[in-house]
């Protein structure tokens, strides 16, 4: 039957619902291009509106609603050169650790530390770290610093720009999917820097630490003489280098145990850069 041959009554009442319909649809395709909590705006369609976003967006992810966006971090400015000290931290000093983590030696440090409550810096190599997660997660426990010495000690100039790359970012996967966070400090292997290095450095969001106190440990020079190279160049902001692993790091480990309680008896505090700006 056609709508002018109904009678008037039904005629008004079959209008009444089409537009209530119509508002009803409207007011859903609103709520989605507006974002409403739970639910996903339709995209757009025609020809190419699919090719134009990247797979990753098809992922399944939880349905949760809208929450604050938050700013993806800064990353650090390239550098020339590495930092060699950190200024302005009166009475503060860093203690670094270089090569572990070693389930032979690293435990220990880690032990004399936690019995000061004392914080430190460890550059890991990529390849030790995976064969010693737990040992990293207590460095994160703890509250130290955990750094990228790249995965498998390389000299970097004598790579190309792709191998540093892949020796850094290795590195910085390991140690995120062990503790959660990725590496924000490098050092390069045996302090040879070069402009890839800095470069890439910042790409993967660390800065560059050498260090203002060598102890030379790996020499393996005596216990005594550890401690009197830590002692003699203690000062504000002075970053010491030893060592975890790498060879034989008993006398590292002696040594600690003598130098850190000096330095805190002459008011230094061993603690840890925050984030960037130094």
């Amino acid at each position: 039957m056609k709508d002018d041959q109904l009678p008037p009554g039904r005629r008004a009442l079959l209008r009444g619902a089409a537009v209530a319909g119509l508002a009803a649809t409207t007011g859903c395709v609103g709520a989605e291009r507006a974002g409403a909590p739970g639910r996903t705006a339709t995209p757009a369609a025609g020809p190419g509106a699919l090719r134009a976003r990247k797979p990753s967006a098809y992922r399944l992810r939880p349905m949760t609603g809208p929450g604050p966006r938050r700013a993806a971090p800064a990353r650090p400015a390239v550098r020339r050169a590495p930092i060699l000290r950190l200024p302005g931290r009166a009475r503060a000093m860093v203690l670094t650790f270089d090569d572990g983590p070693d389930p032979r030696y690293t435990p220990a440090i880690l032990r004399t530390l936690r019995r000061y409550d004392a914080r430190a810096m460890f550059f890991v190599c990529g390849e030790m770290a995976a064969e010693s997660p737990d040992l990293l997660r207590q460095m994160a426990d703890d509250g130290h610093v955990i750094g990228n010495h790249t995965w498998s000690h390389p000299l970097l100039p004598s790579l190309g720009r792709a191998a540093i790359h892949e020796q850094m970012e290795r590195t910085c996967e390991v140690v995120e999917r062990t503790v959660g966070t990725p590496p924000l400090w490098f050092r390069a292997p045996y302090g040879a820097w070069n402009r890839a290095a800095f470069h890439l450095g910042a790409e993967l969001g660390m800065e560059p630490l050498a260090w203002t106190v060598d102890t030379l440990d790996w020499r393996t020079p005596g216990t005594g003489t550890i401690v009197q190279r830590v002692l003699n160049g203690a000062g504000p902001g002075v970053v010491v280098l030893s060592h975890d692993a790498g060879g034989d790091r008993t006398q590292s480990v002696h040594a600690l145990d003598t130098y850190l309680p000096e330095l805190l008896d002459a008011g230094f505090h061993l603690t840890v850069p925050s984030r960037y700006r130094v």
